[in-house]
């Protein structure tokens, strides 16, 4: 189902990413970004970028979708596809922050990268490739 960039399982998760991006807060950079999860239970989450003056304190559209994802009851291993729209010529995928932030929620989650005109599928271990997550914790108890 998430393993072709033209499903239509996709649709839900590209609207929520898409209605996202248009509510981001990206006044100093102007770079806009959608976020959507589609969870275990079936609910799609949405984030967006919001930008700060104190730049480092900003926060990503991945990261702010996770967090709310979190908070209404998301658990490790609990997500089933992601998606990121900009409206960039080239995809955008996500940062190294947030690549970490969800391997701790599925090592090898499907995200699809999209802006208005392409779509590109990848998968969560190939964009963090031997990544350190609670399952090395896991190895030695």
């Amino acid at each position: 189902m998430f393993d072709d960039p033209q499903s239509p399982a996709w649709t839900p998760l590209l609207e929520a990413a898409w209605a996202a991006r248009d509510r981001a807060h990206a006044p100093y950079s102007h770079f806009q970004v959608g976020a959507a999860l589609l969870t275990a239970s079936g609910q799609v989450v949405a984030g967006c970028n919001v930008e700060n003056a104190a730049y480092p304190v900003g926060l990503c559209a991945e990261r702010g979708a996770v967090s709310t994802a979190v908070a209404q009851g998301l658990a490790p291993g609990g997500l089933v596809a992601a998606v990121v729209v900009t409206e960039a010529d080239r995809l955008t995928p996500p940062c190294g922050a947030c690549r970490q932030v969800l391997v701790e929620f599925a090592e090898d989650l499907p995200i699809l990268l999209a802006n208005r005109r392409t779509r590109q599928l990848h998968r969560l271990a190939d964009l963090l490739p031997h990544s350190f997550s609670g399952r090395h914790f896991r190895a030695g108890t």
